[in-house]
């Protein structure tokens, strides 16, 4: 087991490993541990009640973080013609199409998100070994593949994320960074769990929200009173 550092070893101490935070509480306590030398990520862990390798449980959906992530994304766009100057304009910061497959096809993968147009998605099936993986495949149902593809990018831009659940019946989603002020860190919490919990399966009758944990990059978890969020899922 790796040893813990001083700062670790300090923030644990502020965190009641027994106790279920408010969200509120939760969020002010992340902005008084001690920081890192980074602006550490805040990350929103959901265990849920549903057996992902049951199609009709699979959860997946994405979010507009109010306060964004506090991270610049950098969007690639696969498109041609006016759609790929609609995507220029929009601020994609890679526009192609042959030539953007060809790039990551070659191992190139310096962007934090894919769009694309449904005409072109049989270009992008080439590299879907590359992109299943890294969860960059883009997908009509989160909105990464469509014919309003300005719209799509300046999304991201600006704070939209996705979740989709892991194959332990997880979901973490980043929701914002350890310098924003609580208010701002619960918000973006908030606004993640509410999408969560409104894309549950209607397949699932019971039991979707189980537990929910918070924590930064390099600090101690921090456990959230999942009760109130029951009642609603």
């Amino acid at each position: 087991m790796a040893k813990q550092g001083k700062r670790f070893r300090e923030a644990a101490k502020m965190v009641k490993s027994d106790a279920a935070y408010s969200l509120k509480d939760a969020a002010e306590l992340i902005a008084k541990l001690p920081k890192a030398k980074f602006d550490e990520s805040v990350d929103l862990a959901i265990t849920l009640g549903v057996n992902p390798k049951k199609a009709e449980e699979n959860v997946r959906g994405t979010v507009a973080l109010p306060h964004g992530t506090g991270k610049t994304m950098r969007v690639a766009a696969v498109c041609k013609g006016e759609k790929a100057r609609e995507a220029e304009a929009a601020g994609a910061d890679f526009v192609g199409a042959e030539d953007l497959i060809a790039k990551i096809q070659e191992g190139w993968m310096d962007f934090d998100a894919l769009v694309a147009t449904p005409d072109v998605m049989a270009l992008v099936g080439r590299v879907g070994k590359q992109l299943g993986p890294r969860g960059l495949m883009p997908n009509p149902k989160v909105g990464t593949v469509t014919l309003e593809i300005g719209k799509a990018i300046q999304s991201i831009k600006a704070g939209r994320v996705e979740f989709r659940v892991e194959k332990a019946g997880i979901i973490h989603v980043p929701t914002a960074r350890a310098s924003f002020a609580a208010e701002k860190i619960a918000e973006n919490v908030a606004s993640a769990i509410d999408a969560v919990v409104k894309a549950r399966p209607q397949a699932v009758k019971q039991n979707y929200i189980k537990s929910i944990y918070l924590s930064t990059t390099m600090g101690p978890c921090i456990t959230i009173d999942a009760e109130p969020y029951k009642g609603n899922a």
